[in-house]
């Protein structure tokens, strides 16, 4: 496990989580840093995007799921039966694999969550959404064209649009999930970069299937396998010294 030299942002105990009968992840314990970049890696169907998606209880909407263990934000267990789903996912916000803006305007997209919040002065909602599309990397492309739809932006754009909608109700925590997956090289390359500017904000998950991109953009790494946390430790030490043989295996290509 890492030595903390961060403040613990969120905490995860014996967490297991359940598709039916299907048990998908088991025993998972870790300890999330404020203010650094934690990947999460490991073959498809391993159960890093399971993972992912309880940070938040996004897994909430598939019937039939359940879970034991905890997830503490803040000391308190966020599958608590009186805690406010709404309120936590403006905590844990989310960027999902593939770009999903709203079919409005880029200004409607980014104040969208603000709205749902009952922000409704509207010289604080524009100084937000400028705030925000400046975080993410995305203000001086889109100042001049605020009201047109956010569906003739480019891949990339669409992208840091969605970023900078999940910024905007200005969470603790951003999660994720394989945000550059469907992207090409130079897009790719602006959202890394923008995850290194945010973990100055913010404490940040990602999902990847990309080694390099993790050993690039993180802090720490944890090696998910067949469900189980397999090993977790700062980011250099898991690609260039792994303890278990199995995080050697799958770092060195010889499974995957």
């Amino acid at each position: 496990m890492p030595n903390p030299t961060n403040p613990i942002e969120l905490v995860t105990r014996d967490f297991s989580f359940y598709y039916g009968n299907y048990q998908a992840l088991t025993s998972i314990s870790m300890d999330v840093e404020r203010n650094r970049v934690t990947a999460f890696i490991g073959p498809s169907g391993c159960g890093k995007s399971t993972f992912l998606r309880s940070l938040n209880r996004m897994n909430d909407i598939i019937p039939g799921t359940r879970v034991e263990g905890k997830v503490l934000l803040g000391g308190v267990d966020i599958y608590n039966k009186d805690v406010d789903v709404v309120d936590l996912r403006r905590k844990v916000g989310m960027v999902f694999q593939k770009s999903n803006p709203f079919p409005k305007s880029i200004f409607d997209n980014v104040a969208y969550g603000l709205r749902i919040h009952g922000e409704r002065n509207p010289s604080a909602v524009a100084q937000r959404v400028e705030e925000s599309l400046r975080a993410a990397a995305l203000w001086n492309e889109v100042k001049d064209r605020l009201d047109k739809s956010a569906m003739d932006l480019s891949g990339g754009q669409q992208q840091r649009l969605c970023i900078a909608r999940a910024l905007a109700v200005r969470p603790e925590i951003v999660l994720m999930d394989e945000p550059a997956s469907a992207l090409d090289p130079l897009a790719t390359q602006k959202i890394e970069e923008l995850i290194f500017e945010l973990k100055k904000d913010y404490t940040i998950i990602i999902v990847t299937h990309n080694m390099q991109q993790a050993a690039r953009v993180s802090d720490t790494t944890a090696f998910f396998y067949l469900g189980e946390l397999v090993e977790f430790d700062e980011t250099k030490r898991i690609f260039t010294n792994p303890k278990e043989k199995k995080t050697e295996d799958y770092i060195t290509g010889r499974f995957g």
